[in-house]
């Protein structure tokens, strides 16, 4: 059989690319992977077992058992499984004649038996294996075989749920605002970081005829399932824009995402305002309560929340609040994982300082996100800082 060095080529830098596009060469331990290397290894009574991944030159294991965490690439059993994309089972490789004169075989760790799955990047390229192997010689039965593709099968599934919330987390970014608000005057920043990928926090700003709307959220919950929601409640915000009463938009989104939180039995917290040239702010806080005013002087004002968030029954409406915004005053409002990393409510003290002694609003967020990075943080974090200028 002729083989064609250019087709052979070219497949190897599309499966180098996809495995680049995994992100996870080189990356930590998960428990996640390796709960599926201990169970491998008690299923089948095997001393080493090995999620590996095949690179340029080298195999390297996300998680493995009785084995280094990576080796050559040649003359890797591995590497003949992602070449041939099936399954590759050797029950003696000494008497295998593909095998008996393998640098692995006749060294360390002497290789007698190996199985392993092939493992597939999302557009289908074989990137690694899950192997089990063993220095004896073994025969796996019919019944093994199947329960090796279902394990393989189990840490596929993971490789895909992490590009599917790196591909949801590139798309949440993409809901982001990239501009100021038109109005001048006013220095407008915010930054959210997810604590699983995508966010079940959001920001938002955009501009109403010669106003601007900022919306601040928190949905209970982490995951694909909260940022679900939060883009639906993003949505619903932004189509009801039009309406000129705050209380109006709200309980217009609120409609729309009604159903959807409560099949999946979750609530949004909300702080939504306009913002006016003149520095008056039109707000409606719907169960949030972390939004603060820091004045220029004197000590902050904490905005209240006066309704349910959004998601819980409501048998009063909800109320918007009013409050001006002075030359060189700031609006900081936070979700609750900030606070949560800072120690709690105390630390809107320590925000306020941050908000005060930063020049910019942009600087004042990201002093408030390396903050709480050096905290605990173990839920979505988001700040946004509104400040007027001195005039």
């Amino acid at each position: 059989m002729v083989v064609d060095a250019d087709s052979v080529q070219q497949a190897e830098f599309r499966r180098q690319r996809a495995l680049a596009g995994l992100g996870i060469l080189d990356s930590g331990p998960e428990a996640r992977f390796d709960r599926i290397t201990r169970l491998a290894q008690q299923l089948f009574d095997v001393p080493m077992v090995s999620i590996t991944l095949i690179d340029q030159n080298r195999q390297w294991r996300k998680s493995q058992l009785g084995l280094t965490t990576e080796a050559p690439r040649e003359g890797a059993f591995c590497d003949v499984t992602v070449r041939q994309d099936a399954a590759l089972i050797v029950s003696d490789a000494s008497v295998d004649e593909r095998f008996s004169d393998n640098p692995f075989v006749l060294g360390d760790p002497h290789l007698r038996f190996y199985a392993g799955e092939p493992l597939h990047a999302p557009g289908g390229d074989a990137v690694g294996t899950l192997c089990v192997l063993d220095t004896v010689p073994r025969e796996l039965s019919p019944e093994q075989e199947r329960v090796l593709r279902d394990l393989a099968d189990w840490v596929q599934a993971e490789l895909d749920r992490d590009d599917e919330l790196d591909r949801a987390a590139i798309a949440q970014k993409g809901l982001l605002p990239r501009r100021q608000p038109r109005a001048p005057g006013f220095d407008v920043a915010a930054a959210c970081e997810p604590s699983r990928g995508v966010s079940g926090d959001f920001y938002d700003w955009y501009d109403v005829d010669d106003d601007f709307c900022v919306s601040v959220a928190d949905v209970m919950g982490k995951g694909m399932a909260a940022a679900i929601v939060a883009a639906s409640v993003r949505t619903a915000l932004r189509s009801a824009m039009d309406l000129a009463d705050l209380q109006a938009s709200v309980e217009a989104a609120s409609r729309v995402v009604e159903e959807d939180l409560d099949q999946l039995a979750t609530f949004v917290t909300l702080f939504h305002a306009r913002v006016h040239p003149d520095g008056t702010i039109d707000y409606l806080d719907a169960g949030h309560g972390l939004a603060i005013i820091v004045r220029h002087t004197g000590r902050f004002e904490r905005l209240p929340a006066g309704s349910l968030p959004l998601g819980l029954p409501v048998f009063e409406p909800r109320t918007p609040g009013r409050i001006q915004l002075g030359p060189r005053d700031a609006l900081l409002c936070v979700s609750d994982g900030i606070l949560d990393a800072l120690g709690g409510d105390h630390a809107l003290t320590r925000l306020e300082a941050i908000v005060r002694g930063s020049a910019t609003a942009a600087g004042a967020v990201s002093r408030i996100l390396s903050a709480a990075r050096q905290g605990i943080p173990i839920d979505d974090m988001t700040a946004v800082v509104v400040r007027r200028s001195d005039r």
